[in-house]
């Protein structure tokens, strides 16, 4: 899964934006369905396609949807 395909599933599957509306610099917390159950979700989508358990502080300290795609690939890389 690269990036664009993360990014879609994430609009589609987790916070239910329209597909494309969202990118890399986009604000999590200007995302209004982003709560506690797209965290959540979040944790699963990357569990399911990357096979990496992050713990929801992680998740909560990122900032940007690329931020995101960072902590993905530097838990990928070791």
């Amino acid at each position: 899964m690269n990036k664009v395909e993360f990014i879609n599933e994430f609009e589609e599957n987790v916070v239910f934006v329209e597909v494309g509306s969202l990118n890399v610099e986009s604000i999590l917390a200007d995302i209004e369905e982003w709560d506690s159950m797209a965290t959540v979700a979040t944790i699963a989508l990357i569990d399911e396609h990357f096979d990496i358990t992050l713990k929801a502080e992680k998740l909560t300290s990122c900032l940007t949807l690329g931020d995101i795609i960072a902590l993905i690939q530097h838990k990928l890389e070791g």
